[in-house]
């Protein structure tokens, strides 16, 4: 399928923050959430594509078109920052109709569209109140608004929520659901709050020193990370080192880690060099030997245990390595577990990933 939205080797020189060759592809309907640390270019990227910086190398195109010299205007995206960024001077009704000016339409017929997209973010009821008398939550849904009317190609979001508090994230993050579908809109959102990657997101992409160093789906991406950066990034634990023993035909692969045979459903060659990474909430924690569905079982002994929240994380000493488990604390409460315990920890192979491998050449 071709891309609705894609920046090709884009460099943009902006001194601390830059851009060095990211590239990007986001296809008609997906919605993509652009993360990484403070400073890597996500909004320089966001405000490239938009028309607000002129890259030294690279093209911005949309539907195939090469619009990177396009003045912003003529690319008809609508954006929405985490400031708002709406006219302090003009009610709602007026910052929504801004950017209707341009536009063919008659008075009645740019009012039309107004109360069309107001009644669709829910703030009907408010479009003659001044911009200062509104909640945070009511002018983001202004800004929406007014960013939608334009029927955008793109809707950019730069970090849009972060202003907001949980429970006008999460009715913002409700509403945009529900747009996505209704209106087919296609989104590009910049964010630090992994809840919108997981709840809103298709496609994710991870920018690091102005490159986009890994995209794709977020299961796939938070499941298998690139080493490095992306892994410690997402937050990736039990990074394990091992060497293929065998690769059957039922699909699985068996390694050797430490002192211990595990299994994985990803493909590999005998003999490989493999990273592997399991995520600590895949881990079952049991006082005995699991059912044999959970191939991979490694006896361990308690070193920690730190509640977080709903989850107590314990970290358990195999021979050779050690891994982390996540629990619920009834969990851990109904199994009394303690430090010095020995325990086994027990996931499936499909858990198990194969983040980097390196054939051995004869």
């Amino acid at each position: 399928m071709t891309a609705l939205l894609e920046v090709q080797n884009l460099h943009v020189d902006l001194g601390e923050f830059s851009l060095r060759g990211a590239d990007l592809a986001v296809e008609e309907g997906a919605y993509c959430c652009l993360i990484g640390d403070s400073g890597s270019g996500k909004s320089v990227l966001l405000e490239t594509v938009v028309g607000g910086f002129h890259p030294q190398r690279g093209k911005v195109m949309l539907r195939g078109q090469d619009v990177t010299n396009w003045p912003p205007e003529r690319r008809n995206l609508g954006i929405v920052y985490q400031d708002f960024m709406l006219f302090p001077h003009l009610n709602v009704f007026e910052n929504i109709v801004f950017g209707l000016r341009r536009r063919k339409f008659s008075r009645s017929g740019m009012e039309e569209e107004v109360r069309t997209i107001a009644a669709r973010v829910g703030i009907e009821n408010l479009l003659y109140r001044d911009i200062k008398t509104l909640s945070g939550g009511e002018q983001q849904r202004t800004s929406l608004a007014r960013a939608l009317i334009v029927r955008p190609q793109v809707l950019l979001l730069d970090e849009a929520f972060s202003a907001l508090d949980v429970a006008s994230r999460e009715r913002m993050r409700y509403l945009l659901r529900e747009l996505v579908k209704d209106l087919h809109v296609t989104v590009l959102n910049v964010t630090h709050d992994m809840e919108d990657v997981w709840t809103l997101a298709d496609q994710v992409a991870v920018l690091h020193d102005g490159q986009i160093l890994q995209t794709g789906k977020p299961e796939d991406v938070f499941s298998c990370p690139q080493p490095g950066f992306v892994a410690e990034f997402l937050g990736a634990r039990n990074i394990l080192q091992g060497t293929v023993l065998t690769c059957d035909k039922s699909g699985l692969t068996h390694i050797s880690v430490g002192q211990n045979g595990l299994y994985s459903t990803d493909p590999a060659s005998i003999d490989d060099r493999v990273q592997l990474s399991v995520r600590p909430e895949e881990l079952a924690v049991a006082r005995k030997q699991l059912p044999i569905t959970l191939r991979n079982q490694i006896p361990v002994r308690i070193e920690s245990l730190e509640r977080r929240g709903p989850l107590v994380l314990i970290i358990g000493k195999a021979a050779g390595f050690s891994l982390e488990a996540a629990v619920t604390v009834a969990g851990a409460q109904e199994q009394n577990l303690n430090i010095g315990d020995n325990v086994v920890f027990a996931f499936s192979a499909n858990s198990l990933r194969i983040i980097s491998r390196e054939t051995k050449h004869i």
